[in-house]
């Protein structure tokens, strides 16, 4: 037999709307009420519906995550299950579910979006990529709705974001490269479109500039942030130049940045060097394996939903964004030249 709020409050010796207050955590209720009525639920196993306490509370416990991209696509590069992963153990400990959406295309994003704002799905939301044409940015600053972006904005102005310093960590990566004799250097990023390849774009470009080496156009190249997407990318620039080294802006594109090399008959790391971005764990088994820059992408996660969490319970944040430190971690994929 299915328990009641009826039956929750006989045994509490409360009327059933107050059951209903104690259950939506209505202020004006006392302490030692609160407690007799949860005391009475847990003695009956009575479980409170989770939609209609939304409904009375106007709060979900929920944030929504979304995707840049497909659930196949997002699912096989493994920064966005790391990332989620770092949410996900602020979530648990803070009492949040999470509602992930995927989608294939912007207009599929921003509509997913609005399906969480507008039908009080969520409470807030984590954007787990930045682009340079970003429609769903400006639409949630105007709603006022809490949000948070992993990744800097290309207008930061009223929005709450968590990143790395993406032109810090791409000279880390382009001076580690400057400093072991290379000067053929190519960089090899995901599609410009996303504010974290302009970024690291830069930073190699000022990296060259700083110690007196010309950009050339013809040893930079961008294709999509996958293994094929790398192979491609290193494909056409060895049908113009031969590098010596090449910044890759993902561990994954590196994989698919040295089955390239390989296939062209080049050695990696006798003949090209290669450094990659990420540090996801099977950079360590690659061969060989990659020297890369660790973005702590688990803390990406972890600052991101404390950040959110920490506007929704309305406690004071310093800032509106929090940078998170990079390293590099050196292996075998770069030799001095």
């Amino acid at each position: 037999m299915n328990v009641t709020i009826k039956d929750v409050a006989k045994r509490a010796n409360v009327a059933p709307s107050t059951v209903s207050r104690v259950i939506a955590d209505n202020p004006r209720i006392s302490k030692e009420t609160k407690e007799r009525v949860w005391k009475a639920m847990e003695e009956l196993g009575y479980y409170p519906n989770a939609i209609a306490r939304s409904l009375a509370s106007k709060v979900t416990n929920t944030l929504g995550l979304i995707m840049p991209r497909s659930t196949e696509e997002a699912f096989s590069n493994p920064f966005f299950p790391e990332v989620m992963r770092g949410i996900s153990v602020v979530a648990h400990r803070e009492k949040y579910d999470l509602l992930l959406s995927t989608s294939g295309n912007q207009e599929e994003e921003k509509e997913a979006v609005i399906n969480m704002v507008k039908g009080k799905r969520v409470d807030g939301i984590i954007l787990l990529s930045s682009r340079t044409t970003d429609e769903l940015i400006p639409w949630l600053r105007d709603e006022k709705f809490p949000f948070v972006v992993i990744g800097k904005p290309l207008d930061a102005k009223g929005v709450y974001w968590v990143d790395n310093d993406n032109i810090g960590a791409s000279k880390l990566a382009t001076n580690y490269l400057i400093k072991h004799g290379h000067r053929e250097i190519a960089f090899i990023s995901g599609s410009l479109e996303y504010v974290v390849s302009l970024d690291r774009l830069d930073g190699y470009k000022l990296a060259l500039e700083e110690n007196g080496i010309p950009f050339k156009r013809e040893l930079a190249e961008q294709d999509e942030f996958s293994e094929d997407g790398g192979y491609r990318a290193m494909m056409r620039i060895l049908e113009r130049e031969k590098p010596t080294a090449v910044v890759v802006t993902d561990d994954v594109m590196a994989f698919g940045v040295i089955r390239a090399a390989i296939d062209k008959g080049y050695r990696v790391p006798e003949d090209i060097s290669i450094v990659g971005f990420n540090n996801i764990p099977l950079s360590a088994f690659a061969n060989p394996p990659l020297t890369t820059i660790d973005i702590s992408t688990f803390d990406l996660g972890i600052k991101s939903a404390e950040l959110l969490i920490a506007r929704l319970k309305q406690k004071d944040v310093d800032t509106d964004h929090i940078i998170v430190p990079v390293k590099l971690v050196e292996r075998k994929s770069c030799v001095a030249r």
